[in-house]
């Protein structure tokens, strides 16, 4: 069964390129455009396991050092890996990620096979 990974970013011509990319190595992919539609989304997914989250810093509405914040406060999530794929690269900002919860950081642009070859080492087999 193919491992489910949710996209969040702002960005819909990144978000693109993540799905094509994910799908394209046999992910399964659910997208969300900002952390309230993620947390939206994962609310709706009782049954669904989600294996990674790979999450925008900036986004309107809710960024994802909140929305790494608050999904992790959900028991259900608390172990999913997440990987912070932004343009922001500043050790403070990398902090406040891991003290969100985010395991990996991974800096925009990138290549799919760099997106790929980081989800494969986050995702357990």
């Amino acid at each position: 069964m193919a491992k489910t990974i949710l996209v969040v970013d702002d960005s819909a011509s990144f978000r693109r390129i993540e799905i094509m990319a994910l799908t394209g190595a046999g992910y399964e992919v659910i997208d969300a455009c900002d952390g309230v539609d993620a947390l939206s989304k994962l609310d709706q997914l009782s049954e669904q396991k989600i294996h990674l989250i790979i999450c925008d810093v900036n986004m309107p509405n809710m960024g994802g050092i909140e929305f790494v914040t608050r999904a992790k406060q959900n028991p259900k999530f608390k172990f999913t890996p997440v990987m912070m794929l932004t343009t922001e690269d500043s050790d403070g900002i990398k902090q406040q990620g891991r003290a969100a919860g985010a395991k990996a950081w991974m800096v925009k642009p990138f290549k799919s096979e760099q997106l790929l070859n980081a989800v494969s080492k986050l995702i357990l087999p």
